[in-house]
């Protein structure tokens, strides 16, 4: 359980994010929505211990945040960032190791279990037969799986990513949100993730939680969000929702 209370985060004099309270429990899946500037990146952050709030507290499982060694933390907390670090010269292979340092650090002998975890990574994320190729070779969808494979190799119970879907194409953002819903129904790890695509998180999140101009203006089911009048409002421009053929959901549009 990771629960955040009283937060504010201030830039430049002014609050970007203020939060009364906020929690992500075990084994769901919370898609972050809202408008560009909204504060979404920033919640990311906050909760993936890039920065510290300026008031407030977080604390996950029961403990402050900050109490947390960096090992430690990456034991439970698994974060992909919006910008991935360079991995010129890695196989796939040695791009999902990097998941298994928070348990063996750099000098430690690997284990058997280190492998087992790599190659249930790699077959979880249908990219075994990739292992051996360099990764920044690979596709933009199949190298976001290689970075997916990484967290789960990492094992930490939550894992958080920040804007999965915006480097790939339409096909690739339905592969990669499928993926990562089965991954979590198969593995019982929580997910947090930004999107703006209201309807992509419509369609496999559990739970959404949508900023505006950093307050939580909604939290709760896609069904409860999915209404013309709270779309609209959330995003400041006039939406509907038509019938999606062969769905029993709706999709929001434009007006």
């Amino acid at each position: 359980m990771l629960s955040l209370e009283a937060i504010e985060v201030r830039r430049d004099g002014r609050t970007v994010l203020a939060l009364d309270r906020l929690q992500f429990g075990a084994g769901s899946f919370t898609v972050i929505l809202g408008h560009n500037g909204s504060g979404k990146s920033t919640l990311m952050n906050l909760i993936a211990r890039q920065f510290a709030p300026d008031r407030g507290h977080i604390a996950l499982d029961g403990k402050p945040l900050a109490s947390y060694g960096q090992r430690a933390f990456a034991r439970k907390v698994a974060f992909l960032p919006q910008q991935m670090p360079e991995v010129a010269g890695l196989t796939v292979r040695e791009l999902v190791r990097l998941g298994r340092f928070p348990w063996r650090g750099l000098l430690a002998r690997w284990q058997p279990e280190d492998e087992q975890a790599i190659d249930r990574a790699l077959r979880q994320t249908d990219i075994t037969d990739y292992a051996d190729h360099l990764a920044d070779s690979l596709s933009g969808g199949e190298r976001q799986r290689a970075w997916v494979a990484m967290l789960l190799a990492q094992q930490a119970p939550l894992l958080l990513l920040d804007e999965p879907t915006s480097a790939l194409d339409l096909a690739h953002q339905y592969q990669l949100m499928a993926l990562l819903r089965a991954l979590n129904r198969e593995t019982g790890r929580a997910i947090v993730a930004i999107l703006h695509d209201v309807n992509l998180a419509a369609r496999f999140a559990d739970r959404i939680v949508a900023l505006k101009r950093g307050r939580c203006f909604f939290d709760g089911t896609p069904e409860q969000l999915l209404s013309a009048e709270r779309l609209s409002a959330l995003y400041d421009v006039d939406i509907r929702l038509v019938e999606e053929p062969g769905q029993a959901r709706r999709i929001a549009v434009v007006s």
